[in-house]
């Protein structure tokens, strides 16, 4: 077993309400604790900035998106960036006093503001997380790893999903090599996918990742602009509601989405400016959101249907906030013939995988080893990722 280090990691996803925070102990490979977790709700004033500055971003993307939109928008980029920058400061030192814990370095995700890998050109990938690490090195005075992304785009990957390496660890503290394969699940506010074929890495079909559509993007937007709430809480909303079949029908013809074979398979990586909703406009709150829960279960289930052929995984494990939502977890249910596991089942705290994951990607970057690989990014081989920063 090599040195064991501590790590807090930082996240903030697509929901862009507030911060997951993680202590865990790693030696960067094979051995982990999780030691404290806890959220932080962003205040009124970021979180109704960041979703300002993403709607004008992405209104923009299939019609006049360009870099001259982006330089447009630098300083609210800016702006935001330091208001961000200073919030996460704040919870570093809450959490390590909180925790009474000591770390050696920092995993800042940072914010998600946009993300648009180009299938065709890697040297046009672009993925924005908005973060100074710089600056949270200087106000914690503690090493802080950040911009997990910018190498994988650099070596021909789409910057995401980069949580299958945790994803890989996390199965082996709970499943024995026979009982692999297993899937699992991430639905965040893009859903995405891990494959677990099993455990010898010398081989390269030990891992496979890919975004798999929306997660809960378009039910979160659509609530947050119809009415006061930020999400529906359980799916209490949509299961209040009526599926409009006519609409749904209509709008999964308009939807194209394909997956390769397991060994040859096409990576895809999503951006929530990939999706819409206005296929619903004309629909009450209830039904509305009835008919663009059941549009996102059908997307995702179509891919994880495929992957049960190709893959014959044991189970499909649940993780991110979509797991709660009672009346989608039902509609997928429905529509695969796999045992459904949430991942709290086993002992996990489901709400904080992905703040755990950039502790561990922290250390793994801090060790130069991969976070990301051809069959998880797309990327051209495996390669490490973060900037380091002791600004202190």
């Amino acid at each position: 077993m090599g040195k064991i280090y501590t790590a807090l990691g930082l996240m903030s996803g697509t929901s862009m309400d507030g911060v997951d925070a993680s202590i865990i102990q790693s030696s960067g490979e094979d051995q982990y604790d999780e030691l404290f977790s806890r959220y932080f709700e962003y205040n009124s004033d970021i979180y109704r900035n960041l979703l300002n500055l993403r709607d004008k971003i992405t209104s923009n993307r299939k019609t006049n998106y360009n870099n001259a939109l982006l330089e447009s928008l630098s300083k609210e980029f800016n702006d935001i960036e330091k208001k961000i920058t200073l919030f996460h400061a704040d919870v570093v030192n809450k959490v390590l006093k909180e925790a009474g814990l000591s770390v050696d370095l920092i995993g800042f995700h940072g914010q998600t503001i946009f993300h648009n890998p180009s299938e065709n050109n890697p040297q046009k990938n672009k993925s924005i997380q908005l973060g100074d690490g710089k600056l949270l090195s200087k106000l914690t005075n503690k090493t802080v790893i950040y911009n997990f992304r910018e190498n994988d785009l650099k070596n021909g990957g789409a910057g995401a999903p980069l949580t299958p390496i945790f994803h890989l660890l996390l199965t082996k503290k709970k499943f024995r090599q026979n009982e692999l394969p297993v899937l699992i699940l991430n639905i965040g506010g893009i859903a995405n996918v891990t494959g677990i074929n099993h455990y010898d890495d010398s081989k390269n079909d030990q891992l496979f990742a890919s975004d798999i559509g929306p997660g809960n993007c378009l039910i979160d937007k659509w609530i947050r602009e119809k009415s006061k709430k930020k999400y529906d809480e359980n799916g209490t909303l949509a299961k209040s509601g009526k599926i409009n079949k006519a609409i749904l029908d209509k709008a999964l013809s308009n939807w194209v989405g394909n997956i390769d074979s397991t060994d040859g398979r096409k990576l895809i990586s999503h951006d929530i400016g990939d999706y819409d909703y206005s296929f619903a406009n004309k629909l009450s709150l209830e039904d509305g959101a009835a008919t663009i829960t059941e549009y996102s279960s059908e997307i995702y289930s179509h891919f994880i249907n495929k992957l049960l052929v190709d893959v014959n995984p044991n189970a499909v494990i649940v993780c991110g906030g979509g797991r709660k939502n009672k009346f989608l977890m039902k509609s997928f249910e429905k529509k695969i013939d796999c045992p459904l596991i949430k991942i709290d089942d086993f002992n996990i705290d489901g709400d904080f995988i992905e703040s755990q994951a950039f502790g561990y990607l922290a250390i793994r970057s801090y060790l130069k080893l991969p976070i990301s690989f051809p069959k998880t990014t797309g990327c051209d081989k495996p390669c490490t990722g973060g900037v380091l920063v002791k600004n202190f």
